[in-house]
């Protein structure tokens, strides 16, 4: 029984202004189009702009070959990779009953796979290959959240190219990466696969990504498709409980959580997939309003849109589709081209297809789309293009890669406390003990969604280190206890080691199995045997190190206070240890910046610098009723933008070159940075805005523009940064973005708390902007 149309449309009044108001002055999508009215529809303009090939296809194709367009199957298991490739599957593939394959790969195997379909199928469609290739195919880089930390997007660039290079050789086509979704809830386990809190550095993370994917021409066989995921609010669950429902204001949804999306859409993301959770009672993949409207109609998004996994069948559990052919209506409706694994989509809409030409509409549509981003992959003219052994076996984790993996790693630490330059350690010969199971757990490193890696390539912390140490310089070493399990007699014996030694390199935090997917904590501490074991360590007196491993930012407090310097070095991949060795010796000065506040407690969160401000500011007098916790500092642990170095740098000469700007112009705002001391290092210079007066709360600070740079030692360089007065748009329900008179603050600093210098630009009359405010990048140039 076919559904009313647009059935859920009622239930998402919320959405309705985005599609009221003109937010952006893109033309609408090439391959698809608008949504209907509610009573028409016009089949004949399902296919608007798709090539002569395309429209051919589809005009030849049975109901039966289009609903299997839709099927994205799982051709095995993440650790089982082409494990249901069975005989039984190859006739699906003959009969045309499968778009895509996921959990696949080999150049050889998926080679014979796509002969089957492009030689034994009635049209000859190829098929999709897909993986999660998240942060590295075989040649692992750092997590996601630890490349942000490098704030430096050609650094995600490169590595996004390196992997696409290794997963097409292995016969890839598609990755469903990068994932931006904005988290500002470390309680939520998925914020180690994204760019953090701030929607600025997150688009700026997210065009890197889709650049060092795509490349310059998706047809190159050494590029894949990227997919930006998950569209949506999926990084604000209710409590940080992984696929928890957002409620979040339209507010926030557009200037917070929306910026990232549109910065990979204008970067040409060639997919994208929509998240697994509601806002406000409306799931995303049965959200017409945000995906046919927002995403594809105004933004003018025309790639193709893929389900999470079994997200179309859930929609039943959600409590909007009473059964499978009502879930799949509902994703068709909402522009959901693909269906990844539930079989919603192409076994149960049939019925409500054959009885419906609006729905038939839709599907021409999706089945358009979907043969448009193979075309574009250039796989109807080489469909084996992805197939050749030799590369495969080539490509994978090559010297250069290897190369690459160890300056980024070095590149993403940060150095969150050195007190009385603990850091970087002497090479006068003395007894380094490296205490903690971490360091010698080598698949950790990895992190979660590792694709092909494998822990047999991982150079861990304690390998690296010996490898690497100063000629003199022992490192002995105790494991203590695993944050998986609670070892009082290793924990005992690792004291012993560390009391033995001249200093300790404390290594803990949490295995990459903490940190992920469906592994939300309630608990940001570390695991009861990492508080054991540094509490064990201290007791012995000597000067300790620690050296964090961890996936999200974690609530550290008393551990901090008592180590001399504390590194965070995330979750660092194949080159951890020698990456570790380059920073603690002082090869390379960190320079690496947070792209989340750590908080000092679990209940300190969720929690950002930019924060709107309130009537009653947070204050440290606690005689005054203000916006903050009696029982503790108003302040995080450690900010968004922190992080320290082996140098020191000063800031000066911070100037605009106007002091008004009309509301289509720019300015120019510059400042000269000098490093201070008798080593070259990187600094990262951050700037801030803060509109003091506006119709509505503006955040207290907004990160503008930012630029990871190296100074030689006394060297002097001049940042300069163009923006525009839309970069300080406000989101308004009923017009849109828009620009408004009056003062914008700018701050320039080492990090959000780092403030070194301020000045003011006014806007001298309103305006409108097409685009969400942080989306837009700020130009830096660097003399």
């Amino acid at each position: 029984m076919p559904m009313p149309r647009r059935s859920l449309r009622a239930r998402s009044v919320a959405f309705a202004a985005l599609l009221s108001t003109s937010c952006t002055t893109l033309a609408p999508s090439q391959v698809s189009v608008a949504p209907e009215t509610d009573t028409t529809c016009a089949p004949s303009q399902a296919l608007t702009g798709a090539s002569e090939r395309v429209r051919g296809l589809v005009a030849q194709m049975t109901l039966d070959e289009k609903l299997g367009q839709l099927n994205q199957a799982a051709g095995g298991r993440s650790k089982a990779l082409n494990s249901k490739l069975t005989p039984q599957e190859l006739d699906r593939v003959r009969r045309g009953e499968v778009g895509s394959y996921l959990h696949v790969a080999g150049a050889e195997e998926l080679g014979a796979l796509q002969k089957v379909a492009v030689e034994e199928s009635r049209l000859g469609i190829p098929l999709l290959f897909a993986m999660d290739v998240v942060h590295g195919y075989r040649t692992i880089f750092p997590v996601p959240i630890a490349m942000a930390s490098t704030w430096d997007p050609a650094d995600w660039q490169s590595a996004a190219n390196i992997a696409a290079d290794e997963s097409s050789a292995a016969g890839l086509h598609w990755t469903f990466a990068p994932m931006i979704d904005i988290a500002r809830d470390p309680r939520w386990g998925r914020i180690v696969e994204g760019a953090g809190s701030d929607p600025y550095l997150g688009a700026r993370m997210a065009e890197a990504q889709v650049h060092g994917y795509q490349g310059d021409s998706l047809s190159d066989p050494h590029t894949i498709l990227a997919t930006a995921k998950h569209f949506g609010v999926y990084g604000a669950p209710t409590g940080g409980r992984d696929y928890g429902s957002a409620d979040v204001s339209e507010q926030s949804l557009m200037e917070t959580y929306m910026p990232p999306f549109y910065a990979a859409a204008k970067a040409g993301s060639g997919s994208m997939m929509t998240a697994f959770n509601d806002i406000g009672g409306v799931p995303t993949t049965a959200n017409e309003e945000l995906v046919d409207g927002l995403l594809r109609a105004q933004w003018g998004f025309d790639g193709m849109i893929v389900s999470d996994w079994n997200a179309v069948a859930e929609l039943m559990n959600h409590g909007v589709a009473a059964n499978r052919t009502e879930a799949g209506v509902l994703a068709l409706q909402a522009g959901v081209d693909m269906d990844m694994t539930s079989g919603v989509m192409p076994t149960d809409l049939k019925p409500a297809v054959d009885t419906d030409a609006c729905l038939m509409h839709d599907l021409d549509g999706a089945v358009a789309r979907i043969l448009t981003t193979k075309e574009r992959l250039g796989l109807f003219d080489a469909p084996l293009a992805y197939h050749d052994p030799a590369r495969d076996r080539a490509a994978i984790l090559t010297p250069e890669s290897r190369a690459e993996a160890r300056r980024i790693a070095a590149r993403s630490m940060v150095l969150l406390k050195n007190d009385h330059a603990a850091l970087p350690l002497s090479a006068t010969p003395q007894t380094i003990a490296v205490i903690g199971a971490l360091a010698d757990d080598s698949s950790t490193e990895l992190g979660p969604w590792r694709a092909r890696g494998n822990p047999e390539d991982v150079v861990s912390l304690l390998a690296g280190l010996k490898a690497n140490a100063p000629a003199g310089t022992v490192i002995t070493y105790a494991a203590g206890s695993h944050p998986t399990e609670f070892n009082q007699d290793g924990i005992r014996d690792a004291a012993g080691v560390a009391a033995g030694a001249d200093r300790v390199l404390l290594v803990i935090g949490e295995d990459y199995d903490l940190s992920g997917e469906a592994r939300s904590r309630s608990d940001l501490s570390l695991p009861a045997s990492q508080i054991a074991l540094a509490d064990a360590v201290f007791a012995t007196g000597k000067p300790v190190t620690v050296i964090l491993v961890t996936g999200r930012p974690v609530a550290i407090e008393t551990i901090a206070a008592r180590a001399d310097a504390v590194l965070n070095t995330w979750m660092l991949g194949v080159e951890a240890g020698n990456a570790l060795a380059d920073v603690l010796w002082g090869k390379v000065s960190p320079a690496g910046r947070l792209p989340a506040d750590f908080p000092r407690r679990t209940g300190a969160v969720p929690f950002t610098y930019s924060e709107y401000p309130s009537g009653r500011p947070a204050d440290p007098d606690l005689s005054k009723d203000s916006n903050r916790y009696h029982d503790l500092a108003i302040t995080p642990l450690f900010p968004f933008g922190h992080g320290l170095s082996y140098a020191n740098f000063s800031y000066a000469g911070f100037k605009a070159n106007k002091t008004a700007v009309a509301p289509d112009g720019d300015f120019t705002i510059s400042v000269d940075v000098t490093n201070t001391s008798d080593r070259e290092a990187d600094e990262v210079v951050q700037l801030y805005m803060r509109d003091p007066v506006a119709s509505i709360a503006r955040p207290k600070l907004e990160l503008r523009g930012f630029k990871r740079i190296p100074l030689a030692a006394g060297q002097t360089r001049t940042i300069s940064f163009t923006l525009s007065a839309a970069q300080a748009a406000i989101w308004h329900r009923s017009q849109g973005w828009q620009i408004e008179p009056g003062e914008l603050d700018f701050m320039i600093g080492a990090s959000s708390a780092d403030i070194r210098g301020r000045l003011s630009v006014t806007v001298t009359r309103a305006g409108v902007a097409s685009a969400p405010a942080a989306a837009i990048e700020t130009r830096v140039n660097v003399q």
